[in-house]
């Protein structure tokens, strides 16, 4: 996670039960962090997770709709003979 220069630095509440607190505490503690630089890398590494989520799902859409428009697939035959050529004198080209 890069380090933020500190006029980007938004001030944000969170609020949390006493029980997850005491926790994050105690976590902080164990790993010698403090409980802000749990929750900012967990959130950070939330929103890292999740944007790429959805540009895989973004993605996965815009490759089922070029299929459905030009009807366009690989046969698995095509893949796994590609596959099983890996690292042999005969290496196939990728299918397209």
């Amino acid at each position: 996670m890069l380090e933020p220069e500190m006029s980007q630095i938004v001030n944000t509440g969170v609020k949390l039960d006493a029980t997850l607190h005491e926790r994050l505490k105690a976590l902080g503690q164990i790993k010698d962090r403090s409980p802000h630089w749990l929750m900012r890398t967990a959130i950070a590494e939330y929103v890292e997770r999740e944007e790429a989520y959805e540009r895989e799902k973004r993605e996965d859409k815009e490759r089922w709709e070029r299929y459905q428009a030009s009807g366009h697939a690989i046969s698995n035959e095509a893949v796994d003979n590609w596959l099983a050529s890996w690292g042999s004198e005969g290496e196939l080209p990728c299918p397209r």
